[in-house]
């Protein structure tokens, strides 16, 4: 008979089979076992993790930390060949996507620059186009690459706020993305225990009271002698009496992760609530479709975010919020219908493992106005309600709204109000008295109170932050729209102040240090708008396209090239235009 080390050999073999096999067939399942290589060529650090409470969107991938420079050789991480190219000055910047024979694609955002044969391909279809911003596919056969091939350097393009990788994994089929940290966790130190920042509660609509109020309240824990959280002993008290809760109510928690070697924070893996020892929401973030991602503005609690920029994560679910991850029961929400205690645990869990535990009591008090209670309706005073699950429609003076059914996430008691600035002639449109987001959008159409333009594209929808009746202070986030019989119509993310506003300003071209311009080799200029934003420009030299790079900061720049570029005098025609038709011009004669 074998001896067991010789068995435990046998079976350390056929794992090591099972893991690293190569694949040879395109378009299976993506799985989790293939292994994926480090993209760099030192340990991984990460700044980010997948789906981390982002602005209106879970974020998609993994963040490689890069030593805080740019210029790091970025290596497929399996064989494939690239799929999709990207430049962009926002969003992604340069970025590259590479197809692999398991049914998966990685993507690679924010690059400083791409591999010598894949620039030049970009360049040659960059001048076809006559565009910075461009999107390519390339045939399949066209760049092939193997694990471990240099495709590209780090950066800090797009919408990126300092050098790093922004990493993901695709299902091909899908485009839905899964969690990278999954392929890397032998890889990334991880031995610490998510942290529980802050509680929310929160009374659903008029069938909930927490401490006798209808109104939101917040819990910070202590942390007990062996580092534990804990809610003011167990339970949540406010007087010598205690607390009381009763009917409906929704939890929600302000949390983070963290990991090793590194002072960042990161998003939680996985969150349950329990009571009664009965599970009630439990949510593992490890794939998510794009088309759900602006669900997050249900998930957490929108009017902290847009107020305070924290995120509460809730452990419940508003009846429009179609996220598939969640398993809940009841929604998630807690139903307190005896007076008795009710004993609560809420546990974090991160994808190593790592759990922290905070177990409280919420105390079930019938308050005196829930004797032989009927439901209090909410204060509907100058309000229309709009149903979460069909069209809404409204209309005012100077002002009609749509809201198609499947953007809102739970039933509202709208309210509006409109402010008039008799000093600008302006009015600005309050619609409701708090943010309430929009999953795609509603569409807006404002009445333009003198309309005296010739040029009627001038005119937009202008968004602002103010309270509700208020006058906003400040320009304003343009949002634009399209002119028709007096109206300027739009689509909009949110509910919030809208106003009409006009541009008729042309843009800024800010030349950056001329004088240096021929002995660095290159053109820089900054491009600004006052409102509507810059929409396009163009290059000339000579009469001539020339390339001008735009990064997220709206600086634009030529670099001198050879192959388009001769020795000698050259003029620069640079022409610029906003979103509302305004144009600008700029000439300079250099030497190259």
């Amino acid at each position: 008979m074998r001896d067991k080390s010789y068995l435990r050999q046998i079976r350390q073999i056929l794992l090591c089979l099972t893991l690293f096999t190569p694949w040879t067939l395109w378009g299976q399942t993506p799985t989790g076992n293939d292994p994926l290589r480090n993209p760099f060529d030192f340990p991984i650090l990460l700044s980010g993790s997948f789906a981390e409470l982002r602005p209106n969107h879970f974020h998609s991938g993994i963040d490689f930390k890069t030593q805080g420079v740019e210029g790091k050789p970025v290596h497929a991480v399996q064989e494939g060949f690239i799929s999709r190219i990207g430049v962009s000055p926002g969003g992604y910047g340069l970025v590259l996507y590479v197809d692999h024979p398991n049914g998966t694609t990685t993507v690679y955002a924010h690059l400083q620059r791409f591999a010598p044969a894949i620039a030049n391909y970009v360049k040659e279809q960059q001048y076809l186009q006559e565009r910075f911003a461009v999107t390519l596919y390339p045939r399949s056969d066209q760049f092939p690459v193997e694990a471990g091939e240099m495709i590209a350097w780090s950066g800090n393009t797009g919408s990126s706020a300092g050098p790093h990788l922004h990493f993901e994994v695709r299902d091909t089929e899908t485009e839905e993305v899964l969690d990278p940290l999954v392929y890397y966790l032998d890889r990334v130190v991880d031995t610490k225990a998510p942290r529980i920042h802050e509680l929310l509660f929160a009374p659903i609509g008029d069938r909930g009271m927490i401490n006798g109020q209808r109104a939101k309240l917040k819990r910070t824990p202590t942390r007990s002698t062996n580092g534990a959280p804990r809610l003011n002993g167990q339970h949540l008290r406010y007087s010598a009496a205690g607390a009381e809760a009763w009917g409906e109510i929704g939890i929600a928690v302000r949390a983070n992760d963290y990991m090793d070697n590194t002072s960042n924070h990161y998003g939680i893996h996985e969150i349950t609530l329990e009571v009664d020892s009965q599970t009630i929401f439990r949510s593992i973030t490890d794939r998510f479709a794009f088309d759900e991602t602006r669900y997050l503005n249900s998930l957490t609690d929108y009017e902290e975010w847009r107020e305070r920029r924290t995120f509460f994560f809730r452990c419940f679910l508003e009846p429009g919020n179609r996220l598939r991850f969640p398993e809940t029961t009841g929604r998630g929400i807690l139903t307190i219908n005896e007076e008795r205690p009710y004993p609560v645990t809420l546990t974090l869990t991160d994808a190593h493992g790592n759990t922290t535990e905070l177990a409280f009591t919420l105390i079930g008090k019938r308050p005196p106005e829930a004797q032989d209670r009927t439901p209090v309706a909410a204060d509907t005073t100058n309000s229309e309600i709009f149903s979460w699950a069909s069209d809404n429609r409204f209309g005012a003076k100077g002002i009609r709204l749509t809201i198609p059914r499947g953007n809102l996430y739970n039933d509202l008691a709208f309210r509006y109000a409109v402010h008039a600035d008799s000093t600008a002639d302006r009015r600005f449109h309050h619609l409701h008295d708090r943010p309430v987001p929009l999953h795609k959008q509603g569409r807006l159409a404002l009445f333009v109170p003198k309309d005296t333009l010739i040029e009627n594209r001038m005119y937009g929808i202008v968004q602002h932050t103010a309270s509700f009746g208020k006058k906003p202070k400040g320009r304003g986030t343009w949002i634009g729209g399209s002119y028709r019989k007096g109206w300027i119509e739009a689509e909009i993310r949110e509910l919030g102040c809208y106003s009409i506003g006009i541009d008729s300003v042309a843009p800024t071209i800010t030349p950056l240090e001329p004088a240096n311009w021929s002995r660095q080799r290159r053109l820089r200029l900054r491009l600004t708008d006052n409102l509507s934003g810059v929409l396009n420009y163009r290059g000339e030299i000579d009469g001539q396209y020339a390339l001008f790079e735009m990064n997220n900061r709206s600086v634009i720049t030529y670099r001198f090239d050879p192959e388009r570029l001769s020795k000698g005098k050259h003029e620069l025609l640079l022409t610029v235009e906003d979103a509302c038709g305004n144009s600008s011009t700029y000439r300079h004669t250099f030497t190259y």
